[in-house]
């Protein structure tokens, strides 16, 4: 009988070479089965044609099977056929298999480029408002402007959200990035994504003003007259204020050079800056639509659409009365501060929007990539969609060839991950909602609990490798894996298995009963785990927060939680110390009641990840042979998630081909092995 467990491959480089075949290559595949247990081993290519491999050489316990090819210009989509005397099974992204089944078959398309960079790359999401304040010149005032109510100007830091919170702002600023760096290139991040930074009258800024600047509020106040104005005054003058502060040319310009610095200081210190387009919608405050009529009739502006059918920019949205000014219009979610972009009819709109992609990775700004804001809502049809996003990857890869490509984007991206649109996306499906599921029970927004998912280890591993196999290997290694992010709670909340909002719960509950052991198993995972961590600004401190708006606190700067601050370091610094855990194989070991056992390897090294969530200690033992570690071989203990430390050994030796650890209640370790 076929040995199964020892069945392996992936679309890793030590299974498939090229990592990313161009057309003409030569493409190598390999495949691995237990020494001496199979008897053939062939390729089935495309659903139909069947090559047969050939075995190349044995290591340990295990041989090597290969077969090598001249790529040509079609996507490959494949999987192997392992026999012995007694049976034939298929061997695919889930593992084994009695058919082959298309959907779950290894995949490439040649020429589909990921940037090596954005492999593996460690994210850090900052939400600039509540980051940190650099500087207070630039700060919204408070009755500067009104929108979803009166701006407001928080005096006091650390004031928590709002229920409904659009309108408060803190100051924080590009000018408190750049004073942090430090901070994070010693917490170990190597790229941040910004949340939006464009001009917009929000504290969030999902809602454009303007593509093609930063927003002065965010960066450079130089020009700012009618400073003798009263807070409490609700005359037109505010808006008059708003509006020279935000579109002096002055301090447009100001703010677009300081951004520019900010890059160039990035880039100097090896990191990586990822910036958010938001290109399904706009702002009603934008002067394309320009519904609140800041710049009617202004010198240098043509009317909005809403004020005017003659409007250059009237077909850039969609109205319910075309011929008619001050009439209704489609809005994102029917929300009328979020019109949305109408790509359909407007030719002028769509070159208008690329050239904005091309213009923010190109000099002198120079970022290395976009985050796709509702990237699958662009667009009235599948057909648009698409279109656009091939023409958006082909002008801003043109532009910077390095630049990365990421979409927001909740269920599988496959129809985008074709080498011609989306390099990969936020990883809610292929790890947080699995993450999550495991060791809280909870649903990503706090809304529902769910009790056959919590510590159910076997349905985590076929949840995460079904929806992994949805992936294309470099949109897989690429992909963001969050625990939290701007628009669900905080993972710490979220361990406190309550369902709960702001306005349900009260801003207190979010940090009552939180277990911040079961933060650090989280971290543990997203830190070896395949993909690209992204830590939400503050996580790594302690911040709490139910869904927005309540977990876009402020970061807690001299109160942070030092303990999860350390944690995070160490964790982070493990991917640069263990080289498999960046882009290295994953296999599942062992799962059950409470606990999960991985592994992840290369051709040098293996390391075995344990977590066990239970609230008490548990014995595990692991199939580590699988990994490629020697029979009655050794492992090394490199990293402990517990406060019993003295509870792991320093070295742990095999039982024959298997290691046992007994962990504390919810801690986790990490053991490795150099395989020569």
């Amino acid at each position: 009988m076929l040995i199964r467990d020892g069945i392996f491959s992936d679309e890793t480089v030590d299974y498939k070479v090229p990592y990313e075949p161009e057309v003409g290559d030569i493409v190598t595949l390999r495949l691995r089965t237990v020494r001496g247990n199979a008897t053939r081993a062939e390729l089935l290519v495309n659903g139909s044609v069947l090559k047969q491999m050939k075995r190349k050489w044995s290591k340990g316990l295990f041989d090597y099977y290969e077969i090598s090819f001249l790529c040509q210009r079609k996507t490959y989509s494949y999987c192997f056929v392992i026999s012995d005397d007694e049976e034939s099974i298929y061997y695919n992204r889930m593992g084994c298999m009695e058919s082959d089944s298309a959907c779950y078959r290894f995949s490439f398309v040649p020429g589909f480029h990921v940037p090596e960079w954005a492999r593996g790359t460690v994210y850090y999401q900052i939400m600039t408002d509540r980051f940190c304040n650099g500087d207070e010149k630039n700060d919204v005032l408070t009755d500067e402007y009104e929108y979803h109510g009166h701006s407001r100007r928080i005096a006091d830091w650390n004031e928590l959200p709002e229920k409904t919170d659009i309108h408060n702002f803190h100051g924080g600023d590009l000018q408190g990035v750049m004073k942090k760096l430090d901070y994070l290139q010693e917490l170990g991040v190597e790229t941040i994504y910004f949340n939006p930074l464009f001009l917009s009258p929000s504290n969030h800024k999902y809602d454009t003003q303007d593509y093609e600047h930063i927003d002065p509020h965010l960066a450079v106040i130089e020009e700012d007259e009618g400073s003798l104005l009263q807070p409490g005054d609700t005359s037109n003058v505010h808006a008059e204020r708003y509006i020279h502060r935000v579109t002096s040319q002055r301090n447009l310009e100001a703010s677009n050079r300081y951004f520019a610095q900010l890059v160039q200081e990035m880039h100097r210190r090896g990191m990586k800056v990822v910036i958010d387009g938001v290109f399904n919608h706009c702002g009603s405050f934008n002067k394309w639509m320009d519904r609140e009529g800041l710049f009617k009739n202004r010198e240098g502006f043509a009317p909005g659409a809403y004020q005017s059918v003659r409007s250059p920019y009237r077909s850039y949205f969609k109205f319910d009365k075309p011929n008619t000014a001050h009439s209704s219009y489609e809005g994102w979610w029917n929300y009328d501060t979020l019109p949305k972009l109408n790509y359909e009819q407007s030719r002028e709109l769509w070159e208008h929007i690329l050239k904005i992609g091309e213009q923010w990775v190109s000099p002198p700004y120079q970022v290395d990539g976009w985050r796709l804001d509702v990237a699958a809502d662009l667009g009235h049809s599948e057909e648009t969609n698409h279109r656009f996003w091939q023409d958006f990857r082909s002008r801003v890869r043109k532009a910077n060839s390095e630049a990365v490509i990421l979409a927001e984007h909740y269920v599988s991206a496959r129809p985008w991950l074709n080498g011609r649109e989306w390099d990969s996306v936020m990883n809610y499906s292929a790890f947080m909602e699995p993450v999550t599921w495991f060791l809280t029970g909870m649903e990503k927004h706090s809304d529902s609990y769910d009790e056959h998912r919590y510590n159910n280890g076997h349905t985590f591993f076929s949840t995460m490798l079904d929806e992994m196999s949805k992936f294309p290997r470099p949109s897989l290694d690429a992909a963001m894996n969050e625990l939290s992010n701007h628009d669900h709670s905080r993972f710490l909340t979220r361990t406190n298995r309550t369902v709960g909002r702001l306005n349900t719960k009260g801003a207190a509950a979010a940090g009552q009963a939180i277990d911040k052991r079961v933060m650090k198993l989280g971290v543990l995972m997203q830190m070896t785990w395949p993909g690209s961590p992204a830590i939400y600004y503050g996580d790594e401190a302690g911040l709490v927060g139910w869904t927005d708006p309540d977990n876009r606190r402020a970061y807690p700067w001299g109160a942070e939680d030092k303990e999860l601050l350390d944690f995070h370091r160490k964790a982070i610094a493990l991917r640069s110390t263990i080289q498999c855990l960046r882009l290295g194989s994953l296999m599942k070991l062992s799962a059950g009641d409470g606990y999960i056992a991985y592994g992840r390897m290369n051709a040098t090294d293996c390391a075995a990840i344990i977590v066990n969530n239970l609230n008490h200690a548990q014995s595990v033992t692991v199939p580590v042979w699988l990994l490629g570690v020697p029979e009655n071989g050794t492992m090394t203990c490199a990293f402990i998630s517990s406060d019993m430390e003295q509870a792991f050994p320093t070295v742990a030796v095999l039982t024959g081909r298997q290691m046992t650890i007994s962990l504390p209640a919810k801690s986790g370790c990490v053991y490795t092995c150099k395989l020569g």
